[in-house]
């Protein structure tokens, strides 16, 4: 039986179309489509359970993998399949949960299922740009309990006009790499990376890609009532108890308030809320508890929050004590550990990051192999949040998807600040030692310094801060330099890196419907106030790069040859260079240049001597000689027909200087003119015609002796 295949088509206006279609494939899933653009396909499937699941949050796996296949590739390393996600698919994963997890209802608690798998792959599509799309589109031909429609855009600015969805060749022009997820009626996402541009661009930004995210969602929509809406499923809703509530509310409300009003640190704080919540559990009997007790403790977090959001509105007070514009106190150090090759620590209020720098070769690169993108990075910044560092005990499971997220968003806000000519592949490693608010911004703060102490010569320093807004609709507050708590019960957090020049990376969540871009700006403004405060706390402390990487770092020195020349640098079995290394200490790393046909060569070593070492080999081994041009050379080896002679400069070029280039007088034994070990000056006459070899002579740099006349017979 054919199936009935429905379809909806999106102008992006520029000759280019997006196709989603379900009807075709997976159809036990409760939702399937295939989101097409050009030769790119996404397949995305979602399924949910009827059955709640026995927890108080929603588990909801966003899965994205790109299949090998689809790019006509085998996987790499010895096990020919997929395996675990790569760090691209997993920032995939986190830019869609992060706009499809807020609009399932708060009560929904069953275990809920999205798969988005490309396909076939398209080398002018990203489909990272696609996934939310799909996944938005499949959700919308289910029976879930699912507030509204979303989608997801990238935009990219070339030659200074904004572009959807652009290809990657495209993107490499660009000056801003944004995408943007959100309604018809609200910007919910932003994520990207900058080259310094004003608030007012970025703003711009969103705008245009909200335009295109419209027509989107407009399609699903079209798509849905053509294909037939399902009617939502019923699950067991949360239980309510009003009156239960307003007791809580009643009891815990005025307490809360004036235990924020007080200023206090994070455990003072914790520990006073939790009094506070254990006199509401006591004041109510063991009956009352058996009865509802399940409920109390959301009722009283609720009175909590609504506490200390209501002071921050009306007094403009925070938890700590600080104003809303106020920066936490901030110490650094820089050269903290004697042995990395740059160090600092950053410390803001509670959150503290120690980061490192380590500097390579291209041998030390990370390599990048998925199946829409190949290639590597020559700058790569690593983020580890381990539990202590928020005083907790817990698993250490490997590389949390979190850890991979903030890191990359800490690798974006400084990349841009890399220079070309940076001869080192530099990894940038941060440990978060004490959180208690964007460890990342943190991280992006220490991540300079230590570049700075290392020696490397950043463009311009880059300083980073998280804030957060808090709004009832009329009345609203912006909170520079957010807290943990302030993060959870806020209506926006976002996080905003930049030099003195402007925005190089953020990331935005937004929580409340319809924020202005009035707001937005505002937002975004006092960010720039409070990343410039922080900026001067760094330059205070390391004013520049260091002049030279320390003296324990290895020393980079490029070198390029002529292929022709690659081989015997080498040698046979790769014996020559082997043996060089050894030698000298250094670490060699030869690669070619196909556009120059040249090879580049890459020493890195801690040893001057060992460095001159390598040069000098490499220079000896491309050692050409100059027609016409005088050479001092040692004579080797003595020879009946003549004498080789070994060139001062380049050792290991040989040469033979034959008997009849000795001397303008006939030499009978070579001894007479040259002896072992004797230095002399040639000069280099080319390749002999007839003999095909190299000719050099002593004589011709001697005066030619005039010529005896001969007798006259007569």
């Amino acid at each position: 039986m054919i199936p009935k295949v429905f379809k909806e088509i999106i102008d992006l206006g520029d000759g280019r179309e997006i196709s989603i279609e379900t009807g075709k494939l997976a159809k036990q899933a409760h939702g399937s489509v295939v989101v097409q653009m050009g030769k790119a396909m996404l397949l995305c499937t979602v399924v949910s359970n009827y059955k709640q699941s026995d927890v108080d949050f929603l588990p909801l796996t966003v899965d994205y993998r790109e299949k090998f296949a689809a790019a006509g590739r085998y996987p790499g390393g010895f096990f020919k399949r997929e395996a675990r996600p790569s760090d691209g698919e997993v920032l995939t994963m986190r830019l869609v949960d992060r706009v499809l997890r807020p609009l399932f209802p708060k009560d929904y608690h069953a275990e809920t299922q999205v798969m988005i798998q490309l396909m076939s792959h398209d080398d002018d599509v990203m489909p990272d740009a696609l996934a939310g799309l799909a996944a938005s589109a499949a959700i919308q031909l289910s029976d879930f309990p699912f507030e509204c429609a979303i989608s997801e855009a990238r935009v990219a600015r070339v030659n200074g006009e904004f572009v959807i969805n652009p290809s990657r060749v495209q993107l490499a022009e660009s000056d801003l790499d944004m995408m943007i997820g959100a309604s018809a009626d609200s910007v919910m996402m932003v994520e990207g990376e900058m080259d310094e541009i004003s608030e007012e661009e970025m703003a711009d930004a969103i705008k245009f890609a909200h335009e295109a995210i419209k027509v989107q969602v407009a399609a699903q929509l079209r798509l849905a009532e053509a294909f037939g809406r399902k009617e939502v499923r019923e699950y067991d809703t949360a239980e309510a108890n009003e009156d239960l509530e307003k007791r809580i509310h009643d009891m815990a409300y005025d307490k809360c308030y004036a235990i924020a009003k007080k200023g206090t640190s994070k455990a003072e704080r914790s520990s006073a809320f939790a009094e506070i919540k254990d006199e509401v559990k006591a004041s109510f009997r063991e009956e009352e508890m058996a009865e509802f007790g399940h409920l109390v403790g959301g009722y009283y977090r609720k009175a909590e929050k609504e506490a200390v959001r209501e002071l921050t509105l009306s007094e403009g007070i925070r938890l700590d004590g600080r104003k809303t514009d106020e920066i936490r106190p901030i110490w650094c150090e820089v050269d903290y550990l004697p042995s990395t090759h740059g160090s600092s620590v950053f410390t803001r209020g509670e959150t503290q990051a120690l980061a490192t720098v380590t500097l390579g070769t291209s041998r030390d690169s990370n390599k990048i192999d998925m199946p829409s993108h190949e290639g590597e990075e020559n700058f790569y910044l690593h983020y580890n949040f381990p539990p202590f560092c928020t005083g907790e005990a817990r698993p250490l499971r490997g590389t949390s998807r979190r850890e991979v997220g903030h890191g990359n968003l800490a690798q974006r806000g400084l990349k841009g600040m890399i220079p070309d000519d940076c001869p080192y592949t530099v990894r940038v490693v941060s440990e978060v030692l004490e959180s208690n608010g964007s460890s990342s911004m943190a991280t992006v703060c220490a991540g300079t310094m230590a570049l700075m102490d290392a020696g490397i010569k950043i463009t311009r320093p880059v300083s980073g801060i998280a804030m957060g807004l808090i709004s009832d609709g009329d009345r609203f507050a912006v909170l520079s330099d957010i807290l943990g708590d302030e993060d959870h019960l806020g209506d926006m957090d976002f996080k905003v890196t930049g030099t003195s020049k402007g925005i190089t990376a953020c990331q935005m969540d937004i929580k409340i419907k319809g924020l202005s871009y009035e707001i937005l700006v505002n937002a975004l403004q006092q960010a720039r106030a409070g990343r410039l405060h922080i900026l001067d706390k760094l330059v205070e402390t390391i004013e520049a790069p260091a002049s030279d990487v320390k003296e324990h770092a290895p020393k980079m020195i490029n070198r390029r040859v002529p292929n022709e020349f690659i081989g015997a640098l080498i040698g046979p079995g790769g014996k020559v260079i082997q043996e060089l290394q050894k030698e000298s200490g250094c670490t060699i790393v030869i690669t070619e240049d196909p556009a120059t046909e040249e090879g580049i060569i890459e020493i890195l070593g801690t040893s001057p001597e060992g460095i001159a070492m390598v040069e000098a080999k490499i220079d000896s081994v491309t050692f050409k000689p100059t027609v016409g041009n005088a050479y001092e050379v040692k004579v080797i080896k003595v020879l009946d027909f003549g004498a080789v002679v070994e060139y001062i400069d380049a050792p290991g070029n040989e040469v033979l200087l034959h008997v009849s280039e000795l001397a303008w007088e006939r030499t009978e034994n070579v001894t007479d003119v040259v002896n072992m070990g004797d230095l002399l000056q040639i000069k280099y006459l080319g390749i002999d015609s007839r003999t095909r070899k190299e000719k050099v002579s002593r004589k011709a740099l001697l005066p030619r002796p005039e010529r005896k006349e001969r007798p006259n017979k007569d």
